[in-house]
């Protein structure tokens, strides 16, 4: 009897020892909790997301045809018509994942509460079926959103995108509309493309494969890099939307040499040359 008592105890403290270093169970976070979130894929779960880090989309300059088209796209979403899938595609820096979070602010202001942001990284994009799954069960509508989408050489995780898109026997959620941002337009280098044709037996079928994923997308939105004054037009609605007290001139004088020595002009870097002048003014930018 004693041995039995003796037994069982040991058993009881290796069971307890193993409860206590098992990893937790994800939280289950529901999709009222917040109007946004991060899918994190270990341990599977939703992160609320209660302050999002974002611009007007009224200060979003140079890019007004992107701007009103997806905006238009979202705004069918979340009034559950059809819409599309969206790409936004193009040069660093010129607002495009600026423009998704500013849309989704801007619906959700038009409809309080009607829709709801999740990112997933690119890394994991291998969950992406599981995710849909928990997203095909609530009834808000989601903006399912992944920035810097791209695939290399060996990547094979383009596939499973490409199924859940369109082409799966479940197909996408009809809750659910995926945007993308990415600095190829086809989402693949041209040199995994090159590669694929060069050493294939049918090249064009295994081109026409790894292309055909930007198909996927029924909305191409492309962005470009900014002439000299769409870039004073972003600096100058930045500063009076902020109520920088700058002189238009000294503004202009001071935006140039900053994009001078950033070699570029683009969204981003007027957003930056905006905070270092707020900060050299001391003013805040909440």
């Amino acid at each position: 009897m004693n041995d039995n008592s003796d037994t069982f105890t040991q058993l009881k403290r290796i069971a307890d020892a193993l409860e206590r270093l098992a990893p937790p169970p994800p939280r289950a976070t529901q999709l009222d909790e917040a109007d946004a979130f991060i899918w994190h894929a270990q341990p599977e779960g939703l992160e609320p997301v209660h302050k999002v880090n974002r611009i007007e989309v009224s200060l979003l300059k140079g890019i007004e045809t992107q701007r009103e088209t997806l905006l238009e796209n979202t705004r069918r979403f979340a009034k559950g018509l059809p819409a599309n899938n969206a790409l936004l595609w193009g040069a660093r820096g010129t607002g495009k994942s600026s423009l998704v979070k500013a849309v989704h602010a801007a619906i959700n202001e038009e409809l309080p509460h009607i829709l709801a942001l999740v990112e997933i990284h690119r890394e994991d994009i291998p969950t992406l079926p599981r995710l849909l799954t928990l997203l095909r069960s609530s009834s808000r509508h989601v903006l399912l959103f992944c920035d810097d989408l791209s695939f290399d050489t060996a990547d094979e995780s383009y596939k499973s995108l490409k199924a859940v898109l369109e082409g799966g026997v479940e197909g996408r959620p009809t809750n659910v509309v995926f945007y993308a941002t990415s600095n190829r337009r086809h989402l693949m280098s041209r040199d995994m493309i090159e590669n694929e044709r060069s050493t294939a037996i049918h090249p064009g079928e295994t081109t026409e494969e790894k292309v055909s994923l930007s198909d996927r997308f029924g909305l191409w939105l492309g962005f470009h890099n900014l002439d000299q004054a769409t870039f004073f037009a972003i600096i100058e609605g930045y500063a009076e939307a902020f109520g920088l007290p700058i002189a238009t001139p000294d503004l202009h004088a001071q935006a140039l040499e900053w994009s001078m020595g950033r070699g570029a002009r683009s969204g981003r870097v007027a957003w930056q040359f905006i905070q270092d002048l707020a900060g050299r003014l001391g003013k805040t930018l909440g």
